[in-house]
């Protein structure tokens, strides 16, 4: 069996009677075949009248001969060799036009097109030149030249196989093209679908990115300045009648880190309205399914480039220039703060001196919550290819110590910490100590 390129198309989205892939198509080879019968039908009478038979004999025989048009899309090769085996019976012209046609159309190898075209043209050549010298012998017609037979049958035999074929051959090759450009338009909006997916998930990695980012700014900035607020809240209620002036100074420290708390919470509120519309819009897409394929790539590298630029906003905040600030205020709030600098001080990138801060903001932050009244050392390393810093507090005063505030902890200090630090690079180690306290350590490269 040898298919043509349509069926194999219409094979997937088969609607039709039997191996036609569409009624249509079976409507068609039915019509050609009906007229392939009728005229095979009327050429049998005369074949089956010069061969002493009996005239239904041909005609039957011409009708079941013209009827294998039928079968032209499944086996073309049967129909052009039943073409072939009728025509020295002088029938079947229409079945020869119309199976040469299909079979160069088809997928048949170009050798067996070739060899059975070639079979046809001289069968068809052949029994045009017996006819054409018979008809002049016949009819007593005057003597003609002799190249007027062979021009005739060449011509006849070119006229009936030539065009067919070629034309076989311009739509098949036309199919084989139509059909690859529709593969590769399947397998490129496949690709196109791959990319969606991927982009999705890159676009849904940057939003978890950026929310972590986020949770733990917001860990930094809340934790850090709501835990000093508590502990001189603490401290100004102990001493409130009994030393207003510094009461008077606990209260100012106090306002003072609420200003900055709320002006570190406005700055990051501001980066992530800067987000919304772009956020909003790529919602409205999504739930329309209006936007291309191809926007979603770009909403995922939007998405990504929204995480770039928020950690770029965030970087612009705390340096290791403002560490002594920090130190003090763990200071005022009545903690013993020991501050020491090794090495050359030099700058680092805004990411690394900003890691660095947290860690040691942090680390205080937990002295406040967990040791409250411990004296605490703060070292800072500036080495040549990375930059230190260790916070380490001795054990807590005891539980009864007027100092200690009672500050909820969400356990996920140490997290951040550690998150900060391996994203560039470096070692995070924390742990209590033989003297029962307590130490962070980090270690960051210098060049992140």
């Amino acid at each position: 069996m040898t298919t043509t390129g349509e069926d194999r198309c219409e094979a997937g989205t088969r609607a039709g009677p039997v191996w036609w892939g569409r009624w249509r198509s079976a409507a068609l080879d039915a019509g050609l075949a009906l007229l392939s019968m009728i005229e095979c039908a009327v050429q049998g009478y005369p074949f089956a009248r010069d061969a002493g038979l009996p005239v239904a004999v041909g005609v039957v025989f011409g009708l079941l001969a013209g009827s294998v048009l039928l079968v032209r899309r499944m086996w073309p090769v049967a129909v052009v060799l039943v073409s072939i085996a009728i025509t020295p019976a002088q029938m079947g012209y229409l079945m020869g036009v119309v199976g040469l046609y299909t079979l160069a159309a088809s997928e048949a190898p170009r050798r067996i097109i070739a060899a059975l075209s070639g079979m046809s043209f001289v069968g068809v050549f052949v029994v045009a030149y017996v006819q054409t010298v018979q008809g002049n012998v016949r009819g007593d017609a005057a003597v003609v030249s002799e190249w007027f037979p062979p021009f005739v049958s060449l011509t006849m035999a070119i006229g009936l196989t030539a065009p067919p074929v070629l034309l076989g051959l311009y739509v098949g090759a036309r199919r084989r093209l139509m059909e690859s450009l529709r593969e590769r338009a399947d397998s490129l909006e496949r690709e196109l679908q791959l990319l969606a997916e991927r982009a999705e998930e890159r676009a849904e990695w940057a939003r978890g990115e950026e929310r972590t980012r986020i949770a733990r700014e917001m860990h930094d900035v809340v934790a850090h300045r709501v835990s000093l607020m508590v502990v001189h809240a603490a401290a100004l209620q102990a001493v409130a009648r009994k030393d207003p002036e510094k009461a008077v100074r606990n209260a100012a420290l106090v306002g003072d880190m609420g200003r900055q708390a709320l002006t570190e919470l406005r700055e990051m509120l501001g980066v992530l309205r800067s987000g919304d519309g772009l956020a909003s819009k790529g919602g409205e897409g999504v739930r329309g399914e209006s936007v291309p394929l191809a926007a979603v790539g770009v909403a995922a590298a939007q998405a990504a480039s929204r995480v770039s630029r928020g950690q770029d906003e965030a970087v612009e905040g705390p340096c290791l220039a403002e560490l002594e600030e920090l130190v003090g205020q763990s200071a005022a709030a009545g903690m013993v703060v020991d501050l020491s600098v090794e090495g050359d001080v030099r700058g680092y990138a805004a990411e690394i001196e900003q890691t660095a801060y947290r860690v040691v903001q942090e680390a205080l932050t937990n002295v406040h919550k967990h040791a409250a009244g411990a004296k605490t050392y703060v070292r800072l390393a500036h080495r040549v290819a990375e930059i230190a810093m260790q916070v380490e507090n001795e054990p807590p005063p005891e539980p009864g110590d007027a100092s200690s505030a009672r500050l909820p902890s969400g356990g996920n200090g140490l997290v951040g910490m550690k998150e900060r630090v391996v994203a560039l690079g470096g070692v995070f180690v924390s742990g209590p100590t033989d003297a029962g306290g307590f130490r962070v350590s980090a270690v960051i490269p210098a060049e992140g």
